[in-house]
Protein backbone atom coordinates (compact mmCIF):
# COMPACT_ATOMS: atom_id res chain seq x y z
CA UNK A 1 0.00 0.00 0.00
CA UNK A 2 2.88 2.48 0.79
CA UNK A 3 4.59 1.46 -2.28
CA UNK A 4 1.89 2.45 -4.26
CA UNK A 5 1.08 5.81 -2.64
CA UNK A 6 4.45 6.59 -3.37
CA UNK A 7 3.90 5.55 -6.99
CA UNK A 8 0.52 7.75 -6.66
CA UNK A 9 2.89 10.89 -5.61
CA UNK A 10 1.94 10.76 -2.44
CA UNK A 11 5.31 11.94 -0.32
CA UNK A 12 5.90 11.77 3.36
CA UNK A 13 5.92 15.76 3.88
CA UNK A 14 2.14 15.83 2.20
CA UNK A 15 1.75 13.22 4.84
CA UNK A 16 2.98 15.20 7.39
CA UNK A 17 1.22 18.41 6.37
CA UNK A 18 -2.24 16.34 6.61
CA UNK A 19 -1.25 15.14 10.44
CA UNK A 20 -0.03 18.74 11.08
CA UNK A 21 -3.32 19.93 9.75
CA UNK A 22 -5.21 17.72 11.37
CA UNK A 23 -4.55 18.90 15.09
CA UNK A 24 -5.44 22.36 13.88
CA UNK A 25 -9.13 20.80 12.23
CA UNK A 26 -8.83 19.35 15.78
CA UNK A 27 -9.09 21.96 17.59
CA UNK A 28 -11.28 24.09 15.34
CA UNK A 29 -14.36 21.00 15.07
CA UNK A 30 -14.39 21.35 18.87
CA UNK A 31 -14.32 25.12 19.17
CA UNK A 32 -17.31 25.42 16.35
CA UNK A 33 -19.51 22.61 18.13
CA UNK A 34 -18.69 23.76 21.37
CA UNK A 35 -20.01 27.99 19.89
CA UNK A 36 -22.59 26.63 17.50
CA UNK A 37 -23.84 23.08 18.44
CA UNK A 38 -26.71 23.38 21.80
CA UNK A 39 -25.33 19.76 22.70
CA UNK A 40 -22.54 21.22 25.28
CA UNK A 41 -18.88 20.43 25.98
CA UNK A 42 -19.07 16.39 25.62
CA UNK A 43 -20.33 16.58 22.22
CA UNK A 44 -17.47 18.72 21.18
CA UNK A 45 -14.91 16.82 22.85
CA UNK A 46 -16.27 13.87 21.09
CA UNK A 47 -15.73 15.74 17.14
CA UNK A 48 -12.35 17.21 18.71
CA UNK A 49 -11.22 13.70 19.52
CA UNK A 50 -12.43 11.97 16.58
CA UNK A 51 -10.82 14.15 14.18
CA UNK A 52 -7.80 14.38 16.43
CA UNK A 53 -7.61 10.70 16.00
CA UNK A 54 -6.44 10.99 12.48
CA UNK A 55 -3.16 12.60 13.79
CA UNK A 56 -1.54 9.92 14.15
CA UNK A 57 -2.34 7.95 11.19
CA UNK A 58 -0.80 10.62 9.05
CA UNK A 59 2.03 11.08 10.81
CA UNK A 60 2.40 7.11 10.62
CA UNK A 61 1.99 7.21 6.81
CA UNK A 62 4.75 10.32 6.36
CA UNK A 63 7.49 7.31 8.72
CA UNK A 64 6.69 4.60 6.36
CA UNK A 65 6.41 6.96 2.79
CA UNK A 66 9.99 8.54 4.32
CA UNK A 67 11.44 4.91 4.59
CA UNK A 68 9.90 4.02 0.98
CA UNK A 69 11.37 7.56 -0.35
CA UNK A 70 15.51 6.21 0.78
CA UNK A 71 17.58 4.93 -1.49
CA UNK A 72 18.19 1.66 -0.71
Amino acid sequence: MIAKLSEMGVTSEMAYAAGTASIGLSFLTWALSKKKEDAGTDRADRWGIFVGQWAPTFFALGVALRLEEKPG
